[in-house]
């Protein structure tokens, strides 16, 4: 029987008996939900420079590649969202696929570290990790740089590739002023300056209510709302609070890094206009010649695609591909979609450079 409104009032009655017992059968499983971790795989750490340590990931067979692929993360999450659960990671999949792969750790800055600079995380912290990996392998290093760990990577080749043999990017921006950038607009408002001054170092808070606010429903409202209907399903719930874990597990960032980092990739779009210097140093990108792949994701609110495609024809090198990917920025690593496509298309286009 329909009511007034057209509403049938027993699949009405129906629905809200069911979802009272799916709250029913939440409040029971909930308590024997324990704390939840990320990190799925063995780690050892093979080089440390004070907070900052270098980890190797320990698959279950020896690696087929010799080459070491170096995974450079962002400063503003912990990087073990490539690695989240024996399910969703990336790094799993490519020490299956043979590789030999490892994560710098950039540790948790405090009051210490605000002078940081980014010559001090590229030319001292990548460089000390790349040397490391350089003496355990006697050869080049392959590396994949994600988010603005694919800022640095390409500012490091930039300055150094004689000591790299490959470089992967992965939802890196390059051009920070595209019309769809809605966290480039927000930066390039920003007084950084008196951010920073007043600050010293960036809280982690105040970083995660930024990206949360680019998507205020989604992000706020609609995925707790979302939660009630795996309220019944102990590995959903999992899945959902160590989600949840890693995002809000994020260090502070270096005040003089951050201040440095805005003003000449966000403000001033350094990258395109070739005016980004590390230190004493000027980074040309068409001084790039080593093999470049740059994945992005397609629907990427974060690192918008055209932000990303944005390197085709500034690089020196004439050996550049492009794969794009369903998904949006944490989707790429995460997805079921992604575990099958990303590790593939990564390890074919290494393995056909192996030489």
């Amino acid at each position: 029987m329909k009511g007034p409104l057209g509403f049938n009032a027993d699949d009405l009655m129906q629905e809200t008996l069911a979802m009272q017992r799916k709250l029913m059968e939440g409040l029971q499983l909930l308590p024997s939900v324990e704390d939840v971790d990320y990190g799925a795989t063995a780690r050892e750490a093979v080089w440390s420079d004070g907070k900052v340590v270098l980890y190797r990931f320990v698959g279950d067979q020896p690696p087929v590649h010799a080459r070491p692929l170096l995974i450079v993360y962002a400063l503003v999450n912990r990087p073990y969202m490539v690695d989240l659960q024996a399910d969703r990671s990336l790094v799993q999949r490519l020490l299956a696929l043979g590789h030999d792969v490892y994560v710098l750790d950039w540790g948790y800055p405090d009051r210490s570290e605000r002078y940081l600079t980014l010559e001090d995380y590229l030319l001292r912290y990548i460089e000390g990790a790349v040397d490391a990996l350089h003496a355990r392998s006697g050869g080049p290093v392959d590396m994949l740089g994600i988010c603005q760990g694919g800022v640095f990577a390409l500012c490091y080749a930039a300055l150094r590739q004689a000591k790299l043999a490959n470089l992967v990017t992965m939802v890196t921006p390059v051009d920070f002023h595209t019309a769809d950038n809605m966290l480039s607009h927000w930066a390039r408002q920003v007084d950084v300056d008196l951010l920073v001054d007043t600050l010293g170092n960036i809280p982690a808070d105040l970083m995660n209510s930024s990206y949360l606010m680019l998507k205020p429903f989604r992000l706020n409202v609609q995925k707790y709302v979302g939660l009630l209907d795996i309220l019944d399903d102990k590995a959903a719930l999992e899945d959902f609070l160590r989600m949840e874990k890693w995002i809000f597990d994020s260090p502070d960032l270096a005040g003089e890094a951050f201040r440095e980092f805005i003003k000449q990739f966000y403000q001033d779009n350094g990258l395109v206009k070739g005016t980004v210097r590390i230190g004493e140093h000027a980074v040309d990108l068409s001084q790039i010649t080593l093999p470049v792949l740059n994945l992005y994701a397609e629907q990427d609110h974060l690192v918008p695609p055209d932000a990303s495609r944005a390197l085709r024809g500034r690089l020196g090198t004439t050996d550049y591909t492009e794969s794009s990917f369903r998904g949006g920025h944490i989707g790429i690593y995460v997805s079921g979609r992604a575990q099958r496509e990303v590790p593939a298309t990564l390890h074919d286009w290494l393995l056909a450079r192996a030489g």
